[in-house]
């Protein structure tokens, strides 16, 4: 059985509909901390059978300048690439978690769901797969594919000169107020 789009009930699955579908898609540990620890070392520790690891720091963002933030976009051609290492097509549904609520495994899904691959987020995270997580280095479960790079969508993104508010003393109009 193949899954597309249409497949996936939503941006959230729970643990017991990947469970029943994990053979159909492609499950990605997105484990990465802020305080230093090791997302892979997480991963090695236990994770969904069958799950690749995603490294944050190397398939999801380029490596640039400081003043570039901290996981700036990467290039459509490095994220391809980096998709189709792990056996990702174009239409093949991912399903990704972490254990920190979603926060990192979310950047995940909205990218593949930016450009057009079906994709959505293990509510609860790690801790809501039902049956037991294999320890260990994972196992490759796609062979590598090519991918085609996809520009991301520019009214998907936002400057940083569009999200910092309004200049200090700038008066801001509300429409709502009577």
């Amino acid at each position: 059985m193949e899954l597309g789009t249409k497949d996936l009930p939503g941006v959230v699955v729970d643990g017991t509909w990947l469970a029943a579908h994990a053979a159909h898609v492609v499950v990605a540990d997105v484990r990465w901390y802020l305080d230093g620890r090791s997302g892979r070392a997480a991963y090695d520790a236990g994770h969904v059978p069958g799950a690749v690891f995603v490294d944050v720091d190397t398939a999801l963002s380029h490596k640039g300048h400081a003043a570039d933030g901290r996981h700036p976009l990467p290039t459509p051609e490095a994220f391809a690439a980096a998709l189709g290492a792990l056996g990702v097509a174009d239409d093949t549904p991912v399903v990704a978690y972490d254990d920190a609520s979603g926060g990192v495994a979310g950047r995940r899904v909205w990218k593949l769901r930016a450009q057009g691959t079906p994709a959505a987020l293990l509510d609860g995270g790690l801790a809501a797969w039902p049956g037991e997580h294999r320890a260990g280095p994972g196992e490759q479960t796609r062979p590598p594919v090519t991918r085609t790079p996809r520009p991301w969508p520019a009214d998907a993104l936002a400057g940083f000169d569009e999200v910092a508010g309004p200049a200090a003393g700038t008066t801001v109009l509300d429409a709502r107020a009577p």
